[in-house]
């Protein structure tokens, strides 16, 4: 598929688009943006170097996640260095709701668990792409170019995630999908109080 038709489908999954007011806030609090972009980088790494070590009997996750960890890496280290560029230093900010939200419905134990687990990466992976390109036209080239840069990939772990799930699962996903995308889109388009790069509608909008 070309990117266009990546997006689409990307948000044809995700249960909302990102409000205005998210965007706006986003470009007033550039260094934030970047900050918690870095942190989400790392985050994305790290959930798939814990699934490497949990599920080292599934081939293709070994695989696919292995791959990605390489991927979030790299990302992670282009965003400290156009950080580094613009003398932001890269320090510690509290996590959003976000992923902790999604997380507290995960079923625990076992293969449900697993699956659960494929289904937030998917949702994750899909809601950065769809930031990245509502983000993009508004930025100064040289974030516009990087963001842009970052679609594809972002939305082919998407897609992989969503492949395991579904393909670990001894019936279809449909529902869980459907649960999953209730509960982001609550946390999307309901006030938050801190911005960050996942974080609902600003609470002051």
């Amino acid at each position: 598929m070309n990117l266009d038709e990546v997006l689409a489908e990307i948000n044809e999954f995700l249960g909302c688009a990102t409000p205005d007011a998210w965007v706006t806030e986003a470009l007033k609090q550039q260094d934030i943006l970047l900050i918690d972009h870095a942190n989400c980088e790392k985050k994305a790494a790290t959930t798939a170097m814990n699934l490497l070590y949990k599920h080292i009997d599934r081939e293709d996750l070994l695989k696919k996640m292995s791959q990605l960890a390489r991927e979030e890496l790299l990302h992670f280290e282009q965003v400290v260095n156009i950080m580094k560029e613009r003398g932001i230093g890269y320090r510690h900010v509290s996590s959003s709701r976000y992923a902790s939200g999604l997380r507290e419905a995960v079923r625990k134990g076992g293969v449900h668990e697993l699956i659960d687990v494929l289904i937030i990466g998917a949702f994750i992976e899909a809601r950065s792409c769809e930031r990245f390109a509502k983000l993009a036209p508004y930025l100064d080239q040289q974030l516009e170019k990087f963001y842009r840069s970052l679609l594809r990939s972002e939305g082919r772990h998407y897609c992989d995630y969503l492949t395991l799930a579904q393909q670990y699962s001894d019936e279809p996903i449909t529902e869980r999908v459907a649960f999953f995308q209730q509960l982001e889109r609550e946390l999307i388009e309901s006030p938050d109080e801190e911005f960050r790069f996942h974080s609902g509608v600003p609470s002051a909008a």
